[in-house]
């Protein structure tokens, strides 16, 4: 099982960036736990504060992964042409976010990624990212 995790914009700070929002430990500390507990699973990782390439990135996934995790960020709530990318591709993708966005701003709210993800992990911290995991595992 190959699953890529994609992350958009300002998730490269995690840690530092509002820790009682989103914690206090890195992604990049978080992944290498992840690699540890899903050691047969082929992760891999990509993140960018660039829309144009968290599209690329999706594109270029497609057909060479069982699942992508997608973290869109801000983007989320903004980006029409990402939610385009996820219906333009079959590999099917979980959108994850750390906190539970419908608790946030009213802007967040909207999604223009979950229309078209297969499935929705929002507010379990990083551990969204596991439990996203694991769905496709079972």
């Amino acid at each position: 099982m190959k699953i890529h995790v994609i992350n958009g914009p300002n998730l490269n700070i995690l840690g530092k960036r509002e820790p009682e929002i989103y914690g206090k430990s890195t992604f990049k500390d978080y992944f290498t736990e992840l690699q540890f507990e899903f050691k047969d699973v082929e992760l891999s990782y990509f993140q960018s504060n660039i829309e144009g390439e968290l599209i690329s990135e999706l594109q270029e996934a497609d057909d060479n992964v069982d699942g992508i995790i997608l973290n869109a960020a801000a983007y989320t709530h903004t980006s029409v042409a990402i939610g385009d990318a996820i219906k333009a591709i079959s590999t099917p993708v979980i959108e994850v976010h750390i906190s539970n966005t419908h608790a946030r701003e009213d802007f967040r709210k909207t999604s223009y990624v979950s229309p078209n993800a297969f499935g929705i992990i929002i507010g379990f911290g990083l551990r969204s990212y596991e439990l996203a995991i694991r769905s496709f595992l079972d």
